[in-house]
């Protein structure tokens, strides 16, 4: 097993490093540094699709710069707003134990920082390496502002798999030639779904689908008889997607920044908020010219004309082209389309999924609650609200517009932070903690939906005394469509013990959970027509959001929160908050 190989372009975002001599390859990283970085918000004119639009960005780069660390790394962001939005940042995927005020989604763990404001994330990498990635944590701005998290193991530590010649962020993304916030502004205004994404990109760009956007191509330029690592994220804001490139295959080796027992595919799945490191093996003895196209299309149960159904194309071109830019569109028309799994691929996606598996060995064990305290049952999915008055409404009749719920408890956006109305005890009238463990009305969850799809609205947290070993079933409904519903869950990792297709049972479906080496995730789907099962250990105070990944879905209230106490033990108690916590 081979030592880590630092990638070759390091970073246009930091500040400084504690030691400069960190940026470089070659440089030995000494253990626990602390890592500095500057964020710059800042909107920035980008073109794709023969269009030009001002986007929000970080230090003017589309997607955003990568932020490296190791394991056992301190790391202090500051992030300055130069826009007219109001911004946050999340740190997705990274576990901020007892440093919940650094986590990011707005209104939850902080104010927004404020046009000409600044804010200090503050947070240390605890027993992580692998993938991550950073977004904005506010309406629909992530659409733009986001970026790669790379965390390396701890010096003279290697990775559990062959050495790669190469490291390369691969992050998926989606691209609307109109305004985001006016898409989703239009969406809450109608009650209807929001009109759909021009194109998926990859790093940006969005492939060669007119004769204007030829050089908007991304190339994965590579060379013969080589291991990289692809670095996989999916920061699209509301499509699963399936990622393959044709004549070659992958070996998985981590999700969501877990290790996992690896395993070969020529197709990769990947949920919104989930990253998965994969190895790309390269064939050997290839001509300087040979290229190969790279797919990207969703995975959606959804209606028609509910989702974007576009393929992207990119490029694996191995070493030594010159001229890359002439005549792209009709080599690419020229190559043979990967063939990729249908659209609705639900069988698929479940064995797909079911393929993960954690290393669970001495070094890197699973350590999976044996013995649950606490068990949660939540239905989620998709409903509706009344029309206001005098209005007419574009949901699923004129009379309704969408809303989705957990529990049939639409989430209500508070105007004060709830971990700052928690730690101040200033909790009267921002949130209640009386969220059902269970739902509240019992029917088929996956067979014919009720009559009745209106929601409650609340603000509703469920609380966990600290260090409590909880397991939760999330029951996928199909009131208005069954859909795969990727929720994530913010300050934890979890075990995912079990999945299945139509309602659970609460009798049998447990005899068949994998306590031994299931995958630990922060972000997993809750499959379109079937339920899942995750466990964790509620050992990090304060308060956790737990959402669907789906952009549209959060907006209309397909989210939760978690409160978490502290412990007895002064280092099992949240800090107080920083000085310069944003106010509303």
């Amino acid at each position: 097993m081979g030592k880590p190989v630092l990638p070759s372009s390091l970073l246009g975002a930091f500040l400084f490093f504690t030691c400069i001599g960190n940026l470089y390859p070659g440089v030995a990283l000494a253990n626990s540094v602390t890592r500095h970085y500057k964020f710059n918000i800042r909107m920035k004119n980008v073109t794709r699709l023969c269009g030009t639009k001002s986007v929000t960005t970080v230090n003017g780069k589309f997607p955003g710069p990568r932020v490296l660390a190791r394991e056992g790394d301190r790391v202090v962001i500051k992030v300055v707003n130069h826009v007219s939005n109001n911004i946050t940042i999340h740190w997705h995927g990274i576990r901020q134990l007892r440093t919940g005020w650094a986590d990011g989604p707005a209104y939850i763990t902080q104010c927004p920082i404020q046009t000409g404001q600044s804010y200090v994330y503050n947070f240390t990498i605890v027993g992580q390496r692998g993938t991550l990635w950073y977004h904005a944590h506010i309406s629909w701005i992530r659409a733009t502002l986001y970026g790669p998290i790379i965390i390396l193991p701890r010096k003279n530590e290697s990775y559990p798999f062959v050495k790669p010649y190469k490291e390369v962020p691969i992050m998926l993304g989606e691209w609307w030639k109109a305004d985001t916030e006016a898409v989703v502004n239009q969406a809450i205004q109608t009650g209807a779904g929001p009109n759909n994404s021009d194109s998926y990109t990859i790093n940006g760009f969005p492939g060669p689908s007119k004769n204007c956007s030829s050089n908007e191509t991304y190339r994965l330029k590579v060379k013969p008889g080589k291991t990289y690592l692809l670095r996989l994220i999916n920061a699209a804001l509301n499509d699963e997607l399936f990622f393959k490139i044709a004549n070659h295959t992958f070996t998985v080796v981590d999700a969501d920044a877990s290790y996992v027992k690896p395993f070969e595919t020529d197709t990769i799945f990947i949920a919104p908020g989930q990253t998965s490191n994969i190895l790309l093996k390269t064939k050997n003895h290839l001509s300087d010219d040979t290229k190969f196209l790279i797919a990207v299309r969703p995975y959606s149960t959804a209606a028609p004309g509910t989702f974007d159904n576009t393929t992207l194309f990119g490029l694996l071109e191995y070493h030594g082209i010159n001229n890359i830019n002439t005549n792209i569109t009709t080599s690419i028309n020229a190559l043979a389309v990967p063939p990729l799994p249908p659209i609705n691929a639900t069988g698929y996606v479940a064995n797909w999924t079911n393929q993960l598996r954690s290393l669970a060995n001495s070094q890197f064990p699973a350590t999976v609650p044996q013995t649950i305290q606490r068990r949660f049952f939540f239905t989620v999915g998709l409903g509706t609200n009344p029309c206001p008055k005098n209005q007419t409404c574009q949901g699923p009749t004129n009379a309704t517009k969408f809303a989705a719920s957990v529990n049939n408890v639409s989430f209500v956006m508070p105007t004060t932070a709830l971990l700052q109305a928690h730690y101040f005890r200033q909790w009267k009238g921002v949130y209640t903690t009386d969220f059902p463990n269970n739902p509240l009305v019992r029917f088929n969850y996956t067979g014919t939906p009720p009559n009745n799809t209106m929601v409650t609205n609340g603000t509703r947290m469920a609380v966990l005394p600290f260090n409590t070993s909880v397991e939760l079933v999330m029951q996928g409904t199909s009131i208005l469509g069954a859909e795969n519903h990727p929720f994530h869950l913010h300050g934890f990792n979890f075990f995912v013990v079990g999945q299945g297709s139509g309602n659970f049972n609460s009798s049998t479906d447990p005899l068949e959970f994998n306590l031994v080496d299931p995958v630990e995730r922060n972000t997993v789907g809750v499959p379109s027509g079937g339920w899942v099962a995750i466990r964790f250990r509620a050992d990090n105070p304060g308060v956790w959001l737990m959402h669907c990944h789906i952009e549209i879905h959060i907006t209309w209230g397909l989210r939760m929160a978690w409160l978490v106490m502290d412990g007895k033990l002064p280092n099992q108690r949240l800090p107080p908050p920083p000085a310069d916590l944003p106010k509303c």
